[in-house]
C-alpha cells in the first residue's frame, strides 16, 4: 500500500484520517502544519506517495506548502481539504498541482474513496 503525509493543524482532525487510512493498509505519518510537512519531505528516508493537506493552518498553509512542494517535486500527488469556501476558491488557481480537493466536514468512507482514487488513477496502490 501507499506512504501517505497527512497534514493538519488540528490533531482532532488527523487522527481519524490516519486510523481510516490505516485501515486500508496504507503507512501514515502525520505533520502539525506546512513547515512539519516540508521538513519531514525533505528527509532522505520519508519517501511518501501522497500528501493530504489542510488548506488552513499556521506557519505555512496548505497552499504554500502545495507551491514549495509542486517546485522541489514536480507531479508529487497533493489532495487539499478544507471547510472554508474562500480556501476552495484559492485552491482553484492550483488546478494541475492538485489531485483533488475535498470539503470538510466529510463522512470517513467518502473521504476513504476519494484518496483511493487518487492512488488508483495514479498507479500508487501496492498490495
Amino acid at each position: 500500500m501507499a506512504r501517505i503525509l497527512i497534514v493538519d493543524d488540528e490533531p482532532a482532525v488527523r487522527a481519524p484520517l490516519v486510523r481510516a487510512l490505516e485501515i486500508d493498509g496504507h503507512a501514515v505519518e502525520e505533520a502539525i502544519d506546512g513547515a512539519d510537512a516540508l521538513a519531514r519531505i525533505a528527509e532522505a528516508d520519508q519517501l511518501f506517495d501522497l500528501m493530504i493537506s489542510d488548506i488552513r493552518m499556521p506557519v505555512m498553509d496548505g497552499i504554500a506548502l502545495t507551491l514549495a512542494v509542486a517546485a522541489e517535486r514536480p507531479g508529487f500527488p497533493i489532495v487539499l481539504m478544507t471547510g472554508y469556501a474562500e480556501q476552495r476558491e484559492r485552491a482553484r488557481e492550483l488546478e494541475g498541482l492538485v489531485e483533488d480537493v475535498l470539503t470538510k466536514p466529510f463522512p470517513l468512507a467518502e473521504f476513504r474513496a476519494a484518496i483511493r482514487a487518487v492512488l488508483e488513477r495514479r498507479g500508487l496502490i501496492r498490495d
